[in-house]
């Protein structure tokens, strides 16, 4: 009897685990309930092995789930970085169409970031019409997100609106992966790119300062370089704020995106501005980066630099 005590409660016990693992989610907005269950049961199953594999320090088995090989590397290399987990026992999200027409994308999905101090990050998971994953990233903030799509000042356009957010959630996570492959081709084969690096200046009987260098390049030479950052740091963290997206106002298919960026590696951050110029001359499929510029959001002296002096459309001949 009091064996059996015993393994009933460790079996409670063992159940509870269990049930502290697993997330459930239901999505709506899906007409076709097919494809919603198998949405639900895919994203279900996909959280809750990645709180198992977090929870027990055991690596992923991606090879039971219907994923897509570019969604399969990005959740290795962001797992690489720090594996994660979702403290959501329920998920309630819409299931949103894309610009395609052929993929539906859940957004909102909070995971925690365990080697990262705990860092929360949202991600979206897209699906095509046969419930494979074919997209995993990490996502802005909701509020900058339905920002962009609120300013009607700007774009006209909800779908190129839509198409650009998502390049560039794409384009930030491509820098927290190591996906070299995406930037590859993203960047045009002729893009500008001007890069920064703050460097500290130190004089004999002076207080240190601070300087900004900036190096124009190539899209070969800023492949290289990245290259060589992504193979000497074990960890490389971009953050993205205060998106700002704007449509050339003579050049319907060239449009100017701002953004806030922070770049931490392992012995290295700064802050700053990115201006990005993208072109959808090819098509919506096919967006390319033109122009790419950083500069610091303070001067040498520890002067926040104003709005008017942040690099964008306008300055672009």
């Amino acid at each position: 009897m009091k064996k059996l005590s015993i393994l009933i409660a460790l079996m409670f016990i063992l159940g509870t685990l269990k049930a502290q693992y697993k997330t459930n989610v239901n999505v709506s907005d899906l007409s076709n309930s097919i494809l919603q269950d198998k949405i639900e049961n895919a994203l279900s199953s996909l959280l809750t092995m990645f709180n198992t594999a977090c929870i027990n320090k055991t690596s992923l088995d991606l090879n039971r789930f219907d994923i897509d090989d570019n969604a399969r590397k990005s959740i290795e290399m962001l797992w690489k970085n720090s594996p994660f987990r979702c403290e959501e026992t329920d998920i309630v999200e819409p299931c949103l169409k894309l610009y395609t027409g052929k993929e539906y994308e859940v957004r909102n999905i909070p995971l925690i970031f365990t080697k990262l101090d705990n860092e929360y990050h949202e991600v979206a998971v897209t699906f095509d019409m046969n419930a494979r994953i074919t997209s995993f990233h990490i996502t802005l903030e909701q509020n900058q997100y339905e920002s962009v799509f609120s300013n009607n000042n700007e774009i006209t356009d909800l779908r190129r609106r839509q198409i650009i957010l998502d390049y560039v959630e794409q384009f930030r996570t491509a820098y927290n992966t190591k996906d070299i492959d995406f930037m590859n081709k993203v960047f045009s084969n002729d893009a500008l790119i001007i890069v920064g690096r703050n460097v500290i200046v130190k004089k004999e009987n002076m207080p240190a300062t601070t300087r900004t260098e900036f190096f124009k390049k190539n899209k070969e030479q800023y492949l290289n370089d990245l290259r060589k950052v992504f193979k000497g740091n074990k960890r490389i963290h971009v953050d993205f704020q205060d998106v700002k997206i704007k449509m050339h106002p003579a050049k319907k298919d060239w449009y100017g995106v701002q953004l806030k960026q922070g770049f931490t590696s392992d012995r290295y951050h700064d802050e700053g501005y990115l201006f990005l110029l993208w072109d959808f001359t090819a098509g919506d499929d096919k967006p390319q980066i033109h122009v790419r510029t950083w500069q610091p959001d303070e001067d040498g002296f520890g002067r926040k630099i104003s709005e008017d002096e942040v690099f964008g459309l306008d300055d672009v001949d």
